[in-house]
């Protein structure tokens, strides 16, 4: 954390929460009377709230209370534009959902401003929600990626890769040229991450699979991708190929720490013995494989065996919230239901799995994903002062399973304010549901 010609940056601002949850491995999981110290776009310090003011008198004083300060929620997989279909295809198996209204919607209406609009309206959704960063798979990422700074949002863009054409690319070929100069645009920068973004194993030829496999080991870039979400992909899989999507995963050379495989609701032993060989990240999206009836990923079955599990929203089309509260809360349950365990997901991890689990997924941990000196100053504050979580024994137990979006108070991103008071400070709410309803009208009276 340093200024100009290595000068120190100064501390500015010292908040003060009643609670402060930093994720780290060190001490107990919440601290009460600590408080977190900024300089600049980082983390400067955190502990005692009292030793931390006396130590920057200078510095502003940013009273929360009642409120517990965490790190800001990572969303791992979504599909940002795709909020402008929430509610048009609810209630269909997955398959019919695709084939015959989110398919044909996306041919006739998704291009650029529909992927601006679109993205900015998850954009603002997600920092009400206290998500300062989101992984997104959807067409034209480059305006994604402008929207995203704009909103002052950071994001890993996962370049979609089909073999069929779509209206961002003619093709698989297209898609990687687009990839690697999206890529080369934002190789230095501090709020976008670009990946290669595989469809699934159906939907590209095993030789664009292993030139993706070639490329990602090359140049040091992830890889995320839809994997077996359905019974029915497996069964098309080992009737078209002879073996599970994983084995062919590996046959190709993606399995690696590079990978993020996302839904995962069919895992048999053999998946998870690759899985863990290869250390392989695993995305849980349980609201979205919940509506669309694609069965059950066996979270605890991953962390017992030392996998990487991150928490993602999916896209609102079929969530239909890119709320993090929320996706942890379902994943905290589901879990224990799917495992026949009241403690397979104890509050304590699905608020891991939201934050730090995010990050180490994406491969971002290094400053991201704690409250620690030196990590991004990326913090979300959340009130505790209402009804609905009082009285309040053990802060993490409301955050898992009481509080919903309208308790997220605060947001920051690199140090600065994206979120004051519950009010957007990046983004204009009303012009967003002005663009939004035209988007309405347009598709409506299709």
């Amino acid at each position: 954390m340093t200024g100009p010609e290595g000068t120190p940056t100064p501390v500015t601002t010292v908040l003060c929460p009643e609670w402060v949850l930093p994720m780290t491995d060190e001490g107990p999981f919440c601290h009460e009377g600590w408080a977190v110290a900024l300089a600049g776009d980082r983390i400067a310090a955190v502990g005692p709230a009292e030793a931390l003011t006396a130590r920057w008198p200078q510095a502003t004083r940013q009273a929360l209370p009642k409120q517990a300060l965490l790190p800001g929620f990572i969303n791992a997989h979504g599909h940002a534009a795709m909020s402008l279909f929430r509610g048009f295809a609810d209630d269909m198996a997955l398959g019919p959902w695709l084939e015959e209204r989110i398919w044909p919607l996306e041919g006739r209406f998704v291009d650029p401003e529909f992927v601006a609009d679109g993205t900015a309206l998850a954009a603002a959704e997600m920092l009400r929600g206290g998500t300062t960063t989101f992984s997104d798979m959807y067409f034209f990422p480059e305006v994604a990626a402008s929207v995203a700074l704009k909103a002052g949002l950071r994001a890993q863009l996962c370049c979609p890769l089909i073999q069929f054409p779509t209206a961002w690319a003619s093709g698989a070929e297209e898609g990687l040229r687009k990839t690697l100069a999206l890529r080369d645009e934002h190789r230095d920068s501090e709020q976008i991450q670009v990946a290669f973004g595989p469809h699934s194993t159906y939907a590209l030829s095993p030789e664009h699979m292993i030139r993706i496999a070639t490329l990602a080991e090359e140049l040091d870039m992830p890889v995320q991708i839809h994997l077996q979400e359905t019974a029915a992909e497996v069964e098309d899989a080992i009737k078209a190929h002879g073996e599970r999507p994983t084995a062919s995963l590996e046959r190709y050379g993606l399995l690696s720490p590079r990978l993020q495989a996302v839904h995962l609701t069919q895992v048999s032993d053999g998946d998870l013995e690759r899985l863990q060989r290869y250390n392989v990240s695993v995305v849980h999206c349980p609201q979205s494989n919940l509506k669309l009836a694609s069965g059950f990923a066996p979270v605890a079955r991953f962390l017992k065996a030392g996998l990487r599990v991150a928490l993602g929203t999916d896209g609102a089309a079929s969530n239909n919230a890119l709320s993090m509260l929320r996706e942890l809360q379902v994943a905290a349950l589901l879990a224990k239901a799917v495992a026949g365990d009241a403690t397979a997901l104890p509050a304590r991890q699905a608020l891991r799995m939201a934050t730090r689990g995010g990050a180490e997924a994406l491969g971002m941990d290094e400053r991201r994903g704690q409250l620690a000196p030196g990590f991004d100053a990326d913090l979300v504050s959340i009130s505790l002062a209402g009804l609905e979580a009082q009285p309040v024994y053990h802060p993490e137990s409301q955050l898992a399973y009481s509080l919903s979006d309208s308790a997220v108070r605060h947001c920051w991103i690199a140090g600065k304010p994206v979120l004051k008071d519950g009010t957007l400070t990046t983004l204009d709410e009303a012009d967003l549901i002005r663009r939004a309803e035209r988007w309405k009208h347009r598709m409506g009276a299709a």
